[in-house]
Formats: C-alpha cells, sequence, structure tokens
C-alpha cells in the first residue's frame, strides 16, 4: 500500500479551507437534470458541461478535487486536452465515482444496496494509472415504516469498507459515503438515531477489513429532519446535533469530513456548514469541509443552459458557490455574500 502518498492525498483534500466538487453523476441523473432545463441529453452536450466546470479560472483557489464519472474522466476539452490534465493543472486532484449505482436489497422492500464489487479492483489500477488520486463509493438508507433495517444497514456498511480496502490497495484514498435520506417526514431526532447506527456500524466494518482511517475522508449527510417534516430546525440546532452525532461515532484518526449537500438548497448547505465551523471548528479533531455536488452546481447549470454565449457567467456561478462554502470552512459565510 502506499500509505505515504495516501495519507498526503487525504490531507490535500480537506486542508486549506478548501473542499471537494462532486461532478460524477451517472447519464441518467444528469440526462434527467439536462431534460428539465430543456438541454439536449447527449454525450457532447456532457462534455460541454463538464468542461464548463473544469475550466472555470480560479476553481482551484477554493476546490482541492474533483470526482468524476467513468464517462467524463476520458473525456477532453474542445482542444483535446484530457479533463484530468486541465484538473490537476489547475490544483486541482482528480478523484473517480466506483460504485455502479443502487439496487434493491434483496427480502427488505424499500432499502438498497450499492453495487460494483465485480471487477473493482482492476477498475481502481486503471484509474490510478489514469491520473485519479481518491475514489468515491456511495451508500444509502432510507428511513421509513420499519426502516432501515439491521440487515440493510450491515450489508452497505461492508460493501462500504471492502470498497475502501481496495481503494487503498490500489492508492487511492476513499471517500467513505453512508448517505441517510432526507426523503420522508422523520423528525431530526429520528435522522441523528439512524445516522449514529449507520457510522457505528461503517467503522466497525472499517476495522475489520483493515482500512487505515488516517488515509480515508468521511461523506456524511447533515443531521437534518426530512424533507416533508412540519418542525425544520434552525441552521444553528442542525450543526450541533449533526457534530454531537459525529463525537460519538467517528473515530479522531479520521483526518477529515466532507459533507454531502443531499437535496439541500445551496444556501442552506453553506449556512449549515459555516455554524459548525464558527461552534465547533477549534475543537474538532476532524477537518469539517464540503463535497457537494447540486448545491455547487446547480446554479451554473441554470445560467448555462447548454448555450456556449452562458460558459463565462455559469462559470461565475460556479465560482461564486465554492467561494462561499470556502468562507464557510472559514466561518465567514454571511447572507451578503449571496447578494454581492
Amino acid at each position: 500500500m502506499k500509505t505515504k502518498e495516501i495519507i498526503r492525498t487525504t490531507r490535500l483534500l480537506v486542508n486549506d479551507n478548501k473542499g471537494i466538487l462532486a461532478m460524477d453523476e451517472s447519464f441518467p441523473t444528469c440526462n434527467k437534470r439536462f431534460a428539465k432545463l430543456g438541454i439536449p441529453q447527449t454525450v457532447e452536450a456532457r462534455r460541454a458541461y463538464r468542461e464548463m466546470l473544469v475550466t472555470t479560472p480560479g476553481l482551484g483557489d477554493f476546490i482541492s478535487g474533483a470526482i468524476l464519472f467513468d464517462e467524463t474522466i476520458r473525456q477532453k476539452t474542445k482542444d483535446g486536452t484530457p479533463f484530468i490534465n486541465v484538473l490537476t493543472n489547475a490544483g486541482i486532484i482528480p478523484g473517480i465515482k466506483v460504485d455502479t449505482g443502487t439496487k434493491d436489497l434483496a427480502g427488505h422492500p424499500g432499502e438498497k444496496i450499492t453495487e460494483g464489487l465485480d471487477g473493482l479492483r482492476d477498475r481502481l489500477t486503471e484509474y490510478y494509472q489514469m491520473g485519479a488520486r481518491f475514489a468515491k463509493w456511495r451508500a444509502v438508507i432510507a428511513i421509513g415504516d420499519g426502516i432501515p433495517s439491521r440487515a440493510g444497514i450491515e450489508a452497505n456498511a461492508q460493501t462500504l469498507a471492502i470498497y475502501a480496502a481496495l481503494s487503498q490497495e490500489a492508492g487511492l484514498v476513499p471517500i467513505v459515503e453512508p448517505e441517510v435520506l432526507m426523503d420522508g417526514s422523520h423528525t431530526m431526532a429520528r435522522c441523528f438515531e439512524v445516522s449514529e447506527e449507520v457510522l457505528l456500524t461503517v467503522f466497525n466494518q472499517l476495522y475489520t477489513q483493515g482500512v487505515m482511517l488516517e488515509g480515508m475522508i468521511l461523506k456524511p449527510n447533515m443531521i437534518v429532519p426530512g424533507l416533508d417534516c412540519p418542525k425544520q430546525e434552525s441552521v444553528d440546532e442542525v450543526a450541533t446535533a449533526t457534530i454531537k452525532c459525529l463525537q460519538r461515532a467517528v473515530p479522531a484518526a479520521v483526518h477529515g469530513i466532507t459533507f454531502l449537500s443531499g437535496g439541500q438548497s445551496a444556501e442552506l448547505a453553506s449556512a449549515r456548514l459555516n455554524a459548525m465551523n464558527i461552534h465547533f471548528k477549534s475543537r474538532s479533531p476532524w477537518e469539517l469541509s464540503f463535497s457537494f455536488g447540486r448545491a455547487l452546481q446547480q446554479p451554473a447549470l441554470e445560467t448555462w443552459l447548454g448555450l456556449d454565449e452562458n460558459v463565462h457567467e455559469a462559470q461565475k456561478a460556479l465560482y461564486h458557490r465554492a467561494e462561499c462554502n470556502y468562507a464557510a470552512r472559514l466561518g465567514e459565510y454571511n447572507a451578503i455574500m449571496e447578494t454581492t
């Protein structure tokens, strides 16, 4: 195992108040978002969109890494420059999503299992040779009547741990993403309860599989009520609950936590991350960072609309969101930033 390199990459991904841009949407997800805005659902449209993202001037000031999809890691700009080279030249570390999506968990209605372990060792080796230096695997845990079950939690935790061990074997930093979904009417307390159980189970499996905690990054959900819950707690209450949950379940050996946005609005995700760093940064054993997808991309996508003439303004929108989240890591984000 490339221990020193893995630990160095881990620190580069979460140090200096930067965060990670998640741009690893699968074909169906990306096409669905394009369709809503009237953008053609083609290979060229996806390539052009990703080119707009990775060539944003100054993006490396606030973004340390970018998670790519298998299609994206092989794509080039119009002038023939591989996206991996564009990112590396901007000081952004290329990463790669390696799971192949979720399927129904056999015998457990309403629950999912993430697939992609078959052939993973060879794929990881190829991605490393292409220039990727970290990987990501997402497990999804839904909250509902009678779920999640222990079987669902344990199955997803084990696959996350096996993936993480294989990633480190290949020289890649694993981003471990156990996402407790926001969908539903559950309370924040229920999200806390499920998230704690999930995280404890995940770290037990990581220990069992021999994963080096200093060379991995955790990408968890924040502790929030379901989107349909009548009571929506304040930004500070969410920040406090999130850190309390992490303190109960995440070892101090983990260097960085990069929160997912999970359907939160761009502004709300920034505000909640900001509150965590205001109140807990000085006494947290982990770097409290971000690995947002929609909360970074959506304003840029809605500005771009598939049109070349909109590229500059779309890149300004992406740069702005990256800057806002950089400020949130410093505890310096505020609503005024959204109007200037």
